[in-house]
């Protein structure tokens, strides 16, 4: 049983139709890259995962039980699927600490005391130990990031979702929060992400997913939709990103 699928999800906002049909498997401890030119539907399919759109039609499975279903508590699933934005939504009134531990405390009902050795194992993890403390506007946008995703981590999901992690960052930042899901994809951590780091997809993805008007236009393993692309909108795109 996969750990996450998606059957035939459809999003529509008004008269556009953003999500189109997509039929996506995720199994357990795989990386998913998500590739595709802005506005083919890569974000919103996430939100949709991640139960922050409702679906039009269609269904989402987590280990099996359809969590697409109307009435269903969100938060009880955005507990097992965190996501990470490009933005970093970290709240500049608190220290990296605070803002890692608000939702977990909230959430999974522990206090400081208990919650605070794990949250700080989580920072040593991601070379942020000498960071706890700083707040947003002292960090920098690799580090900000990184605590985004500690953040998310803290609540301890059994699939990650990022959308466009690294887009916002400086280029010589980039690295550092790649390495981050390199070292969740080892842990077997189950990750679905979108992203322009067609390189970072090439070496690191286990599966490829093309995605163009709402579509998933191809996918598989990225030697062959990197290597070999049989659709001419996937070549054309892959020519111009891999530049």
């Amino acid at each position: 049983m996969p750990k996450l699928e998606l059957q035939g999800v459809i999003k529509r906002f008004g008269d556009r139709t953003v999500c189109d049909g997509i039929d996506l498997t995720v199994d357990e401890g795989q990386m998913v890259c998500l590739i595709g030119a802005s506005g083919s539907g890569k974000s919103t399919l996430l939100r949709c995962i991640n139960l922050l759109e409702p679906i039009e039609d269609g269904a989402i499975f987590l280990d099996g039980e359809d969590i697409s279903i109307p009435g269903l508590n969100p938060q009880s699933v955005r507990a097992r699927i965190g996501i990470v934005f490009q933005s970093f939504n970290l709240f500049p009134h608190m220290n990296a600490l605070e803002n890692v531990m608000l939702a977990p405390r909230r959430v999974r009902g522990l206090t400081r005391a208990e919650l605070q050795p794990e949250v700080e194992a989580l920072f040593a993890r991601f070379g942020l130990a000498d960071r706890m403390h700083n707040y947003p506007d002292q960090l920098s946008g690799g580090q900000q990031q990184r605590v985004a995703i500690v953040r998310a981590l803290a609540m301890q999901p059994e699939v990650m979702l990022f959308d466009e992690i690294t887009s916002a960052l400086d280029p010589q930042l980039v690295g550092e929060v790649l390495d981050v899901l390199l070292m969740l994809k080892k842990q077997g951590m189950t990750m679905v992400m979108a992203t322009h780091e067609m390189g970072f997809a090439r070496e690191a993805a286990d599966k490829i997913c093309f995605l163009d008007s709402g579509r998933i236009l191809e996918g598989g393993p990225p030697e062959t939709v990197f290597g070999n692309p049989k659709h001419q909108t996937t070549q054309a795109f892959l020519a111009r990103a891999l530049k």
